[in-house]
């Protein structure tokens, strides 16, 4: 009787413990996700020469933001800059889709969006969850997207080798970024929560889905209220 008593504080103690590394690893996540702002590209159709556009936009909206990003930026910072230069990194995006001899319209948002786990570069694992993005949509969007990290500007052409997750996260943070979710099973467990919060979520009209994230468009006051000089246009 005593060593089954032993044997259930035992089992009690590991799932404590258990229980405490998921909640912790969830903070972690939850804070991760409100550090960085993604950029999405979505392609016109799964064509290899709309696959092949879809870089190209990519290419001249990257060129045309990377001044927006000196390194003293937080996130908050960077989407705000970004919500004023929207207008310019469209007509970048267009002007490249035209010298590439197509007519599709393109549209450039800022959104808060649900993504899987996934990683970026074989390197970085941004966990499940809702994140902040740039979604650039060329045509009807029904192809495949690209996506990367905006901000901290790891995917811009001029930051090559000298962008980082310094100063953006904590270590323990970068830590679980740069973990495998092949060796890393708490991934899973967040992704789960994550899936079940949208599951319960009661905003069916404020959400389009798709078959690889669920997108709520955030107001535009929303970030022209953070910006110098913000008012109705």
């Amino acid at each position: 009787m005593r060593l089954k008593r032993i044997e259930a504080a035992l089992l009690c103690a590991v799932l404590l413990v258990s229980l405490l590394s998921i909640t912790s690893f969830s903070s972690a996540c939850s804070q991760i996700r409100e550090s960085v702002l993604r950029l999405h590209v979505l392609a016109n159709s799964d064509s290899d020469a709309d696959q092949s556009l879809k870089l190209q936009v990519r290419d001249a909206v990257l060129a045309e933001g990377a001044h927006i990003f000196d390194g003293s930026l937080t996130a908050e910072e960077a989407e705000a800059a970004i919500a004023k230069a929207l207008p310019q990194l469209e007509q970048a995006a267009r002007d490249e889709i035209q010298a590439q001899g197509y007519s599709y319209d393109v549209r450039i948002t800022l959104s808060e969006e649900f993504f899987t786990t996934r990683t970026y570069d074989g390197k970085i694992t941004l966990p499940a969850g809702r994140y902040r993005a740039v979604r650039v949509i060329i045509g009807k969007g029904e192809g495949h997207n690209w996506w990367c990290i905006m901000f901290p500007p790891l995917c811009l052409p001029t930051a090559q080798g000298s962008a980082s997750l310094d100063g953006v996260l904590t270590g323990r943070q970068e830590r679980i970024v740069r973990s495998s979710p092949r060796y890393e099973p708490r991934f899973k467990i967040v992704e789960w929560i994550e899936r079940l919060r949208e599951a319960l979520k009661d905003e069916p009209d404020s959400e389009a889905e798709t078959d690889y994230f669920t997108v709520t468009q955030l107001p535009k006051e929303a970030f022209r209220e953070t910006l110098p000089g913000a008012g109705s246009q």
